[in-house]
């Protein structure tokens, strides 16, 4: 009956997982048509797909690093989608207030890189959520772990090895996105960035990999789409 139990998640997980490269088709498709339509958008790379597909064997072997299937049984709907949701939410509004309020209170004179047109945003940031915990969770903790569990297969070698992969991975986007602000914008964009990734990798291995897609979309929907829809329709002569 277990045995039952844990194909049924891992089948459904896969599912799902599948399910989501519909997503990427039609932002694809959505991208293609705005730009024949002369409106300029960033649109999703082909590198965005194959990112993608090389996740869908690491979706299988989630139980084999000590992580929970997308879909398994034994976590809660609290943990896997209500308080991700809502520490990404807090993330997010953080930002706005620190980035729009405090830096740039005066409006957009046009859309700025980070946002796009709305509906588009909708299809284009949650796309991009599913890219970057991919990018940053599935695949690196995935890989790594299993290189762990195949050379010294142990509770506290997996234990170790996660942190140290957690520690890494996190280091990495705030790294990368830090603002050329003055000195407290850029302890403040990198401090939070950290905490906000480790808090993602807690949640990966806690809840699995749609607990952290959904905190990251909790925070993309404060910065990226509801920031654009002001903007876009609000501030935008």
């Amino acid at each position: 009956m277990e045995i039952r139990y844990v194909n049924r998640d891992r089948n459904h997980s896969l599912y799902l997982y599948f399910s989501l490269s519909l997503l990427f088709i039609i932002t694809w498709i959505y991208g293609t048509i705005l730009e024949q339509q002369g409106t300029r958008v960033r649109q999703v790379g082909i590198d965005s797909f194959v990112l993608y597909l090389a996740g869908i064997f690491l979706v299988v072997m989630q139980p084999r690093i000590g992580f929970p299937h997308l879909l398994d049984r034994g976590v809660k709907a609290s943990t896997r989608f209500l308080w991700p949701f809502c520490i990404g939410f807090v993330f997010g509004l953080a930002d706005l207030f620190v980035f729009k309020i405090l830096l740039h209170p005066q409006p957009f004179e046009s859309l700025p890189s980070f946002l796009q047109p709305f509906p588009y945003s909708l299809f284009l940031y949650s796309q991009g959520a599913i890219y970057t915990e991919i990018l940053y969770r599935l695949l690196p903790f995935g890989i790594l772990l299993l290189l762990l569990e195949f050379f010294h297969p142990s509770g506290a070698t997996r234990r170790v090895g996660f942190w140290f992969i957690a520690i890494l991975t996190s280091l990495v986007e705030p790294i990368m996105q830090l603002p050329e602000e003055e000195l407290w914008v850029k302890v403040y964009s990198f401090v939070t960035g950290l905490v906000f990734n480790l808090l993602l990798a807690w949640f990966f291995r806690r809840a699995g990999f749609l607990a952290s897609l959904t905190m990251r979309l909790g925070h993309y929907l404060i910065w990226h789409i509801l920031l654009g829809i002001y903007v876009e329709y609000v501030e935008l002569p």
